[in-house]
């Protein structure tokens, strides 16, 4: 569900995943909250254009689940990247994360190495996973 819901690229809808007062780290960057986070992912989605994520889960445990993910997208000079991260995740009661850690690299890709070739929108359920694929 999280990736579906991140492969919409809306910033509304994805942040009512997050608790109020929800914390991330991303990369570099530290948010709180909400607004934060949904300001945060229309800045993102406005410089990574055409953004496809896969995202597999690694490992879980009570209220925190440990996932990894690659993306594809490319900047507005039309130079493609493949991110590849993990993410650490904690949830609260009412089963909302509150808390978001995440580590991503990016690695220049010309646009022949790319690998999600679907629609914008959500993966196709045949669309290989991350393992698959040899990510």
């Amino acid at each position: 569900m999280a990736e579906d819901a991140w492969n919409t690229r809306d910033p509304a809808r994805v942040a009512l995943a997050y608790s109020s007062d929800s914390r991330w780290r991303n990369r570099a960057e530290f948010l709180q909250g909400r607004d934060a986070i949904e300001a945060f992912l229309t800045r993102k989605w406005n410089r990574e254009l055409d953004y496809r994520l896969i995202k597999e889960l690694w490992a879980f445990r009570e209220n925190r689940i440990a996932v990894r993910f690659a993306y594809e997208w490319h900047d507005d000079s039309g130079q493609w990247f493949r991110s590849y991260g993990n993410e650490n995740w904690e949830f609260d009661q009412a089963g909302l994360m509150r808390l978001r850690i995440a580590s991503i690299n990016d690695v220049p890709i010309v646009e022949s190495e790319r690998k999600y070739h679907w629609p914008l929108g959500r993966r196709p359920d045949h669309h290989s996973s991350l393992s698959e694929l040899g990510l």
